[in-house]
């Protein structure tokens, strides 16, 4: 007859559990349903207490035990989330941070004023799947097509490859991934949120206005625009050559904000056509998309007139009538596309917010690992199995745009410099979750950006590396010939393949495993996944 195991019981919390003697507080707080944040720790394997980051309070002793290893004991009172347990994950999240060498963001993506992922665009157009793409665009972008022909591509400034030979062609290959699908039989057009009730009016009809539809129309809000002039497209339109922009993109693009479900209403000038104060009571929240706003006119409107125009809260584009909000033309007459757009699609989170909670609010910024400059060194090392052909120009000429081949070859010259596992790295969650930051402890001299790329497709970047040792004993388990081992003593070990020997000698079998369970980006895919 088998013996029953003796049971422990303690509180977590202030929640009061029951687990098996020897189980440890780790798997106490999980079977309560508590987070415990970990980076070391892999289920069915022994603790290997490297990281610390799992630590908790027994509020007895006051003592810091990390969870992963320490066992449950009788009467127990843990906490998992005091401020002494905040402050301690804060400060190890601190010192992993002040040796991390790899940006979160890639700098294309930084520069965007819409922030699109614009190295996820190109790994998709580099594999032909251009369904996908579109998506990834549209995701930030109401009308890349018109943007491809008119946006001065701030992106491509930042663009590291631009630092070896030429830029990649961010812009023209948006443009591409755009006209190929306005093209298809039926454009991709984004689901939209079910109807939340709340109806929005937007003033003017250009691409800040439209914009600002398709946005909140993705989060189910009724959208009525309205335009003193016949047709949708405002400054393009009105302002731009055909040649510039044809007039049929126009159409194609902003159809799509009609399909979507936002009602055009034209010939109708706000003030003359209908009164302002008639949109307030008729509509929960309205969008001043225009065109400039003079003194006179905010006065007009009964908004609030500073020294450089409209008054709005920065972060929000809230006017001083919380029910108004103000992007593109409106609030800087030189506004670029890109810019209004990107107003446009942070002006609709913030009404998206103020219907939810009542208060607008500004879409939230991720933490942001940086390098800032690189080396021609570090250059080389991002270089490393990257298509090294030259800038690709459109064998028709700029007007007519690539060719599924050129876009592709110009596609495989992106660098990949950012991560390739931006949503799925823990050290990111955590270092946003516990206000960690990456220059507390900063060294005088960052350590520079170095790149092992395996024959598999698997790319190791040391610098992005936390130590815990997940790596080195999934290689073990699997029985690698060499594996992956600590090198070095002290602060200066790292993780390397012993004997100096290349990636591929030291991932024959786990390389996978290896990639799938790392919890930042050091391990990844060339290719994003």
């Amino acid at each position: 007859m088998l013996q029953s195991k003796n049971m422990v019981t303690l509180a977590i919390n202030d929640m009061p559990v029951q687990v098996e003697e020897g189980a440890t507080i780790l798997q106490a707080a999980r079977k309560l349903g508590v987070e415990i944040p970990t980076f070391c720790h892999m289920d069915g394997r022994k603790p290997f207490t490297s990281c610390m980051i799992c630590v908790v309070r027994d509020a007895a002793t006051g003592q810091l035990l990390p969870s992963c290893s320490h066992p449950a004991g009788e009467g127990m009172v843990i906490e998992t989330g005091s401020e002494p347990v905040r402050e301690f994950r804060r400060e190890t999240l601190n010192l992993l941070l002040s040796e991390h060498t790899g940006d979160c963001a890639a700098p294309c993506e930084r520069i965007c004023p819409t922030h699109m992922d614009i190295p996820r665009m190109l790994q998709q157009i580099m594999e032909g799947r251009l369904a996908d793409a579109i998506v990834t665009v549209k995701r930030d972008i109401a009308f890349p097509a018109i943007l491809g022909r008119i946006c001065s591509a701030p992106c491509e400034n930042g663009c590291h490859r631009g630092d070896h030979d030429a830029a990649v062609q961010i812009c023209l290959l948006k443009r591409f991934v755009a006209d190929v699908d306005l093209a298809a039989q039926f454009p991709y057009i984004p689901e939209c949120a079910p109807a939340s009730g709340k109806r929005v009016a937007i003033i003017g009809a250009g691409c800040a206005g439209g914009a600002a539809a398709y946005h909140l129309r993705r989060y189910g809000h009724g959208c009525d625009i309205f335009d003193e002039h016949d047709a949708s497209g405002g400054a393009v339109r009105y302002a731009m050559t055909e040649e510039q922009c044809p007039r049929q993109v126009i159409e194609d693009e902003f159809v799509i904000v009609e399909k979507m479900g936002a009602r055009f209403i034209f010939n109708t000038r706000v003030g003359r056509d209908i009164a302002m104060d008639r949109l307030r009571k008729e509509y929960d929240a309205i969008v001043l998309a225009c065109g400039e706003l003079t003194q006179d006119a905010c006065k007009t409107l009964g908004l609030k007139y500073g020294q450089r125009g409209v008054k709005i809260d920065d972060d929000t584009l809230q006017s001083s009538d919380p029910q108004v909000f103000v992007c593109g033309g409106a609030l800087r007459p030189t506004n670029a596309a890109v810019r209004s757009e990107a107003q446009a699609k942070a002006a609709a989170y913030a009404i998206d917010q103020l219907f939810k909670t009542g208060k607008a609010q500004a879409p939230p910024s991720r933490f942001d690992s940086k390098i800032l400059r690189v080396s021609e060194d570090e250059i080389e090392q991002f270089m490393q199995g990257i298509n090294p052909h030259a800038r690709v120009e459109p064998a028709a000429g700029v007007s007519q745009g690539f060719t599924l081949e050129e876009a592709r070859q110009e596609a495989s010259r992106c660098m990949q410099c950012g991560c390739r596992k931006p949503d799925d790295c823990k050290l990111r969650d955590y270092a946003e979750e516990y206000g960690a930051g990456q220059k507390v402890y900063a060294a005088a001299e960052r350590q520079p950006y170095t790149k092992l790329v395996h024959p598999c497709g698997v790319v190791f970047e040391p610098g992005k590396c936390l130590k815990c040792g997940v790596c080195v004993r999934l290689a073990r388990e699997a029985g690698e010939e060499l594996g992956l081992a600590f090198i070095g003593r002290g602060f200066d070990v790292r993780i390397a393949v012993p004997f100096n020997a290349d990636l591929e000698k030291g991932l024959m079998k786990a390389a996978e495993k290896v990639v799938t369970t790392c919890p930042t980006g050091a391990m990844s895919f060339h290719a994003r996944r």
